[in-house]
């Protein structure tokens, strides 16, 4: 990445010299919106956790697989994508639209690099529409309000938060901030989640993770996989229920029994109006 793409704006609130998740998360996905010390703490991080960098494309998969399930056989035609990270094949939109073209997406990240290249979030098929908005998950109300002028939120919507209820540590801020969104929501709405995990057998989860809090930011909060499943309560959790996410429907040509990553997801339904599977 080069200081050129980005304005003088946004360049003062970008910082070059500390890592940061989404420019980390590009690189273990094989992008280039990151810089040395991304790409030095990412080694780091994989040298105390060989397998972290499968969580990354297991989140990504797991995000096409959420999407196609829910326009193809949900009818599912609206996105609230929040935490959206720095874009890469296979966008929320670019899944979406390539089923059903009139889809709509608001995409919505607080992360300045992101902002940088959010115009490449923001190509549509002629029939549909994207949006972005520049804001922090804490300010649900602000993120519906602005939501609202691309989205009908009368009508269901697809609640996504991939990777981003870790970095609010305190649990019942995190619950409150996810049922908040949810009850904004009409009936049908689904919520699609993946958080890491910690979990006894993946000591070497907690040891990455305790790195990177020390060394990066923003900070990072495990859960338990039952914690994780907590965020879908009232909700109907479709099968396979809140799993690993490259566990979580496998398609034809995926290994339908892969390794377990410590990144979790599910997808749940708002009760009400027609059941889907």
């Amino acid at each position: 990445m080069t200081d050129s793409t980005v304005s003088s704006e946004l360049r003062d609130r970008i910082k070059t010299d500390q890592p940061h998740t989404a420019r980390i998360w590009n690189y273990w996905l094989g992008g280039k919106d990151h810089y040395p010390v991304d790409q030095e703490t990412g080694d780091r991080i994989r040298e105390l956790h060989p397998g972290i960098g499968e969580y990354a494309l297991a989140d990504r998969q797991f995000l096409g697989r959420a999407v196609r399930h829910l326009v193809r056989d949900c009818g599912v035609r609206q996105f609230l994508d929040i935490g959206t990270g720095l874009p890469t094949a296979d966008n929320t939109h670019e899944v979406a639209q390539r089923i059903a073209p009139e889809s709509r997406i608001v995409y919505v990240d607080n992360d300045p690099i992101v902002l940088a290249h959010a115009a490449a979030l923001l190509t549509s098929s002629p029939e549909g529409r994207t949006d972005y908005l520049d804001e922090d998950l804490r300010n649900a109300d602000a993120i519906l309000e602005h939501a609202a002028r691309t989205l009908d939120l009368g009508r269901p919507v697809a609640l996504i938060l991939l990777g981003v209820v870790i970095f609010i540590d305190d649990d019942t801020e995190a619950y409150g901030i996810v049922r908040r969104l949810l009850d904004a929501l009409p009936a049908g709405s689904h919520l699609v989640l993946s958080h890491t995990i910690t979990r006894p057998d993946m000591p070497d989860v907690d040891a990455a993770v305790a790195f990177w809090n020390e060394h990066g930011t923003p900070k990072l909060t495990q859960r338990t996989p039952q914690a994780v499943a907590g965020f879908f309560d009232g909700l109907e959790l479709l099968s396979p229920g809140v799993v690993s996410c490259n566990r979580w429907r496998p398609e034809p040509g995926d290994d339908p029994s892969p390794a377990e990553v410590a990144m979790f997801g599910g997808v749940g339904r708002k009760p009400g109006g027609p059941a889907t599977a």
